[in-house]
């Protein structure tokens, strides 16, 4: 065999014959699916929700991370913080609505109160206790072992001895910088969040958010759209687009590429008719005061494609979308997504034409997602035959410079997800 060749973890790779394998039995095998919800999700840093969220104090949101109950609050003093959504007396989930206001929280089953800094205040018949019982937070609500954030997205980590949130970013800080960076105001997520699920396995679609290759044969409808709006009624044939993936670090790539549609920072299409125009370019030209031309022409001209290991997205394109997706079983996620604009849009055209372009492509009902779904799950029943066809192929581009069309990001995520494995399984 040649030494060169690496079969652990369901992963073949052999760098002289530029070949790079995926066993399918990755997606479908529980004892896998088990050593990821430890090995990955019980220690890598996820997302739980945006600053502007919990926009006044006391506003609470709960959710599920990685199987566990949270809230997620911004306390009476105005401070983000998150807990375990567990009684500490009998292990009650301690708030059953999904989003509200609360200055304290009750629990139903024997009326334990504490408020949303996490203090007991009220145990039932504190005097039948002994004194140690009443020790200072002994009582107190759990908070999660490690929570940070980074330009206004907030993340939690299972594993108290994890590296620092910053150090886990890596090189995906920059590209959170340049979303970040495009509003003067600050980002703020839109409306609430939109959900849906998928018959799939979590990688599924952690690979099809940086797959762009099969954009123009599954979404070829959109791209009839889209040249329904030039004067011939057609698109121009489809260029080469220009771009690369970019191997980011612990499992977190990005593929950027120039545009060849409209994006709300800062590229104008023929979709959004004459009178914005002016307007878009007046944004694109103060990017480029505020931030060089090179950087300022990058935000408002090139898409993004943007996963953060292991299952937080960033779509930068068309429009500004952030997506997280939770693996409940081997073969089902759960998913989330919500839309991000700049402050000073709200109320304004600018807002409109971002939104219609969120629910245009990527909403629920979009052209996109569904097309992603059916594709996604035709894998996931296709693997059923894994014992007879064992291989997915992400030898694209492997050991050729980076490009928009190869696959490397895809073999960035995969690697991340044997370095991870490979710590804790033997």
């Amino acid at each position: 065999m040649n030494t060169d060749i690496t079969a652990d973890h369901g992963l073949e790779i052999d760098p002289a014959s530029r070949l790079f394998r995926v066993a399918r039995s990755n997606y479908v095998d529980p004892s896998t699916f088990a050593a990821e919800k430890a090995a990955i999700f019980g220690k890598c840093w996820l997302f739980v929700g945006h600053d502007t969220e919990l926009a006044e104090p006391n506003a609470f949101l709960t959710r599920n991370i990685a199987d566990r109950p949270i809230i997620f609050l911004r306390d009476r003093a105005g401070e983000v913080r998150c807990f375990m959504n567990i009684c500490p007396h009998r292990g009650t989930q301690l708030c059953r609505e999904r989003e509200g206001k609360a200055r304290t929280f009750t629990c139903l089953y024997h009326g334990w109160t504490f408020n949303n800094q996490g203090h007991a205040i009220s145990v039932a018949e504190p005097e039948t206790y002994g004194a140690a019982f009443h020790g200072a937070g002994r009582n107190d609500l759990v908070p999660v072992p490690r929570f940070e954030q980074y330009r206004g997205f907030w993340f939690l980590n299972y594993d108290r001895n994890a590296e620092s949130l910053i150090e886990y970013l890596a090189g995906a800080r920059d590209y959170i910088d340049i979303i970040v960076d495009q509003a003067e105001a600050g980002m703020q997520v839109v409306g609430g969040m939109q959900e849906y699920s998928m018959r799939a396995n979590w990688k599924l679609l952690a690979e099809n958010s940086t797959d762009i290759l099969h954009a123009p044969i599954l979404h070829s409808t959109y791209l009839d759209l889209l040249g329904s709006f030039e004067p011939s009624g057609k698109l121009p044939p489809m260029p080469k687009l220009e771009g690369r993936s970019i191997d980011l670090g612990n499992g977190h790539a990005v593929v950027e590429y120039k545009t060849i549609g409209g994006r709300p920072i800062a590229q104008w299409t023929p979709a959004w008719g004459e009178d914005a125009k002016a307007e878009i370019e007046a944004i694109q030209r103060r990017l480029v005061d505020r931030f060089g031309r090179e950087r300022g022409e990058r935000m408002s001209q090139c898409n993004r494609n943007f996963l953060i290991f292991p299952n937080l997205v960033i779509n930068d394109i068309m429009s500004l979308t952030v997506r997280t997706f939770q693996p409940i079983a081997p073969d089902y996620i759960e998913v989330t997504v919500w839309s991000l604009a700049p402050k000073d849009e709200f109320g304004t055209p600018k807002l409109e034409r971002r939104l219609g372009n969120f629910l245009e492509f990527l909403g629920p009902g979009g052209f996109a997602t569904p097309d992603d779904i059916e594709a996604l799950e035709a894998c996931q029943r296709a693997y059923a035959g894994w014992r007879e066809a064992p291989w997915n192929d992400l030898s694209k581009g492997y050991g050729a410079p980076p490009d928009t069309m190869d696959e490397g990001a895809q073999r960035a995520f995969w690697l991340a997800w044997r370095k991870r494995l490979g710590e804790t399984v033997a």
